[in-house]
């Protein structure tokens, strides 16, 4: 049994900015910071990291000093980055295999910003310090605003040929009737003009126009990060929330150019093929470990920056002992990023792709102390080592796909972590 103490304190000011003044002291950092909601938990350092949650048990306040204080309840929170296909044999980028394979890990330091307020926690193997925590409350509290800084780059262009040779090969799969879908990738590689950090991007992403739930990792002196539109799953208690995401165009210069682009990917039966083949599998999972299950019958479109996407917004109550790790581990991967049936489109990949993905298109989020949390996909998303990095972005293939414009599509979507620059 592992125990954890966590002591919790209330904060003023805006927890970012928090975050680039404590950040320097701490190599490992952690981000889940959801841009259109208090939904917003950014972790420093390691406190520990564990294989599993079931046998942990965790105390509040650590000691009279914080009883009473706001939110001195509020459980540890751990974050979980996972990769995509965790036993592809294929060799990832020197970037995204440098990165330990840990499952859940718990930061010395959250800042939190949820519908209670904003909080300090500090988490801890023995009983908390309180002259930690008020150096730590001190510090919050003297924190400068942050600035951004842009970033200038160059993008490596990747292989025509090669991409047209992988489109072959999933649309001779697709109509040879071994997968009906499957989502291909392409990573490129970027140069910075000068050195950056990962606060350097964070902030960009943050303050940038990209919408969506921002994500981070580091781990020493690489770091994976980008700002993903697809939530995986929600749960808070007994009540869940999935997301059905597939199906693109481009976000159009105007309003009205935008409606019609959205009029005719409703429209379109590529797209909503495309996107009904996700909508069966979440509907699949939630019908067999939920009840009360709740997915409409028709998508709506989400308006991002650069693109637009069919989705569907699901609900359900889950059954006694499912926990949101096991939710996860259900939903993922969806056919949106690997493609139908699920199995076989990974296999396919492993083939088709000349490298592992890594954490692109991964599972990526936090859990707290009482089971509660969320995990997105982490789809617009790179790595870097504060020179250079790869990005990555993808589409969904299927029989009627054209290979000019899924290459052109992709290069829409890259434009979301590309914006991390701020240039």
């Amino acid at each position: 049994m592992t125990r954890i103490y966590t002591c919790n304190v209330p904060i003023e000011g805006d927890i970012v900015d928090a975050f680039c003044w404590l950040q320097k002291g701490f190599t490992d950092q952690f981000v889940y910071y959801d841009k259109a909601r208090p939904c917003r938990y950014m972790g420093l350092g390691r406190c520990i990291a564990l294989p599993s949650l079931r046998d942990v048990e965790w105390e509040a306040g650590s000691g009279a000093h914080f009883v009473g204080e706001a939110g001195a309840d509020q459980p540890p929170v751990f974050f979980s980055f996972n990769r995509f296909d965790a036993t592809n044999p294929a060799p990832a980028d020197e970037l995204m295999a440098s990165f330990p394979r840990l499952r859940f890990m718990l930061p010395e330091i959250v800042l939190i910003e949820n519908d209670r307020g904003r909080f300090l926690q500090v988490n801890s193997l023995g009983p908390v310090y309180p002259g930690r925590v008020e150096r730590f409350t001190r510090m919050i509290a003297e924190a400068p605003g942050r600035k951004a800084v842009a970033i200038p780059y160059t993008l490596e262009p990747d292989s025509r040929e090669a991409w047209n040779g992988e489109m072959a090969a999933a649309l001779a799969a697709i109509g040879s009737g071994r997968v009906g879908k499957v989502v291909l990738s392409r990573r490129l590689r970027v140069q910075a003009a000068h050195p950056f950090s990962s606060k350097d991007l964070l902030v960009n992403l943050i303050d940038g126009d990209a919408r969506g739930t921002v994500l981070l990792y580091r781990y020493a002196d690489v770091f994976f990060c980008g700002c993903t539109p697809e939530l995986l799953v929600r749960k808070r208690g007994e009540n869940v929330e999935s997301m059905c995401l597939a199906g693109t165009c481009p976000a159009g210069t105007t309003p009205a150019e935008s409606d019609a682009l959205a009029t005719a990917l409703m429209a379109d039966e590529k797209n909503r093929a495309e996107h009904d083949y996700v909508v069966r599998l979440i509907r699949s999972v939630l019908e067999r470990v939920c009840y009360d299950v709740d997915v409409p019958a028709t998508p709506e479109i989400m308006r991002l920056a650069h693109v637009q996407h069919l989705f569907t917004p699901t609900r359900a109550r889950a059954l006694e002992g499912v926990t949101l790790v096991d939710l996860m581990e259900d939903l993922h991967p969806t056919p949106a990023v690997a493609g139908t049936p699920v199995g076989e489109a990974k296999m396919l990949l492993r083939v088709i792709e000349p490298y592992a993905r890594g954490f692109y298109a991964g599972a990526c989020g936090f859990v707290d102390g009482a089971g509660d949390g969320e995990f997105s996909v982490a789809l617009r998303t790179g790595v870097f080592d504060g020179e250079m990095g790869y990005v990555y972005g993808g589409c969904g293939i299927v029989a009627e796909s054209d290979a000019g414009a899924e290459y052109e599509e992709i290069n829409l979507k890259l434009r979301t972590i590309l914006s991390a620059f701020g240039s």
